[in-house]
């Protein structure tokens, strides 16, 4: 990308935001326009973080052989009457509706209802089982308190998931299956997440998870054990039987060491037994040949959480402690390096042009003029790359001084050995 042609020009940020300054950033420089409350347009390079984000997701559930598809958004509200749902989430301002001439139509902030509608001609039989369907699309929720910019909106992408299977020990198995897989996208983004047993809520269901990331901006405080790892949503010691529940569903007797810690909610698991087969009358033959209900579970995870969790993890702090940009991992960048050469010697230039062609796909060419290299350098540590180089006074032709925006570490590299993939 050659930044003369993205409509960027010198971007300066001041007084960030102090819990969120990698969001404060973005909306800044203009990565981010809020249109209205918790509804954001994504620049290109955010953009591309959120899709990068998204590919690592859709590989790890393809591993464990979950199938995608594309369920509609906007739904009629017969779905969500043959739930139960439609008056809970309109009571409790949830839910976006719609009134037409031709009828009432939901935005659907989950899908429990329109998958099970999809599934029960497709999953007729005991053999088309286990099976689970996902897809990655847009969400809406009338959120009373919008918070965190991306990490709480109206509109957000999130990735849904829900399985079917003939019994609860299969249903056992996906679970955890697709836990497992959860924590392996963490690990391949180069964040912990951390599964924390919660109540079901609305969604319904009788077992459920929280996929947290312990961080000190998390508006959510859970209760925590560093060595054991165990950890669980203090809305569960509201149960009056908490303690036996903590036992036979997850056989922990003992929660004596767990401290309180703050944490970013990134996702959601649930058992949801027959809840939604049973009351949607949706059913298969067993191989005894009897109609039962599928034993269903769903999974949830905030796209738009996640490009907001990762970006406030990685902002570059001075010997001040003060923020001054961004420095993308490699596993979610889309760009590795910013080329910024010296617009007023041709050699550099032309120097500019090479490396850019070998890191075609992979690089920004700062092209734009009447901008100083000191603002350029900035501008790079904002857009984020990983990388910097400066073809400058302090190397010669041929050569470039490449910057690591994560540690300020420089070193002289040539152009003609230079390849992107040892970095």
């Amino acid at each position: 990308m050659k930044l003369s042609q993205s409509g960027i020009g010198t971007m300066r940020v001041n007084n960030l935001d102090k819990m969120y300054p990698a969001q404060d950033i973005l909306m800044q420089s203009g990565q981010l326009v809020q249109y209205s409350t918790g509804i954001f347009a994504y620049g290109n390079i955010v953009f591309l973080v959120k899709r990068k984000i998204q590919q690592i997701i859709e590989e790890e559930l393809n591993k464990v052989g979950c199938i995608e598809v594309e369920l509609p958004t906007l739904q009629p509200d017969e779905i969500w009457k043959k739930s139960g749902r439609l008056s809970k989430y309109i009571e409790e301002g949830v839910i976006i509706t719609a009134d037409t001439k031709k009828g009432t139509f939901c935005l659907a902030p989950t899908a429990e209802e329109a998958v099970v509608e999809f599934a029960r001609e497709k999953l007729k039989s005991y053999k088309h089982m286990p099976a689970t369907f996902y897809q990655i699309g847009e969400k809406y929720r009338d959120e009373i308190r919008n918070r965190g910019y991306l990490l709480r909106g109206k509109s957000f992408l999130m990735m849904d998931a829900y399985s079917f299977d003939t019994s609860l020990e299969n249903l056992n198995i996906t679970y955890n299956n697709i836990k497992e897989a959860y924590i392996r996208i963490g690990n391949r983004l180069g964040i912990t997440i951390c599964p924390v047993i919660a109540d079901n809520g609305s969604i319904g269901g009788k077992k459920s998870e929280e996929m947290m990331l312990l961080s000190e901006i998390g508006e959510d405080t859970i209760l925590y054990d560093e060595n054991t790892k165990i950890a669980l949503n203090t809305e569960i010691l509201e149960k009056e039987n908490y303690e036996e529940y903590l036992r036979d569903e997850y056989g922990i007797t003992d929660i004596s060491n767990l401290k309180p810690r703050k944490a970013i909610e990134l996702g959601h698991i649930f058992q949801l037994g027959t809840s939604y087969s049973e009351t949607m009358d949706a059913k298969f033959i067993d191989k005894d040949g009897k109609e039962k209900p599928y034993y269903m579970g769903c999974y949830g995870i905030g796209v738009s959480r996640l490009v907001a969790a990762l970006y406030e993890k990685m902002v570059i702090k001075d010997e001040n402690n003060t923020v001054t940009g961004i420095s993308l991992s490699k596993e979610i960048a889309p760009y590795f390096i910013q080329i910024i050469p010296n617009l007023e010697n041709e050699e550099k230039v032309k120097d500019a042009e090479k490396l850019y062609k070998k890191c075609f796909g992979k690089a920004i060419l700062d092209d734009r003029t009447n901008i100083s290299m000191g603002s350029k350098i900035k501008d790079a540590k904002i857009l984020g790359t990983p990388f910097i180089a400066i073809l400058g006074n302090k190397s010669d032709n041929g050569m470039f001084e490449l910057e690591e925006t994560a540690t300020g570490k420089k070193q002289i590299v040539e152009i003609e050995n230079f390849d992107i993939k040892n970095f």
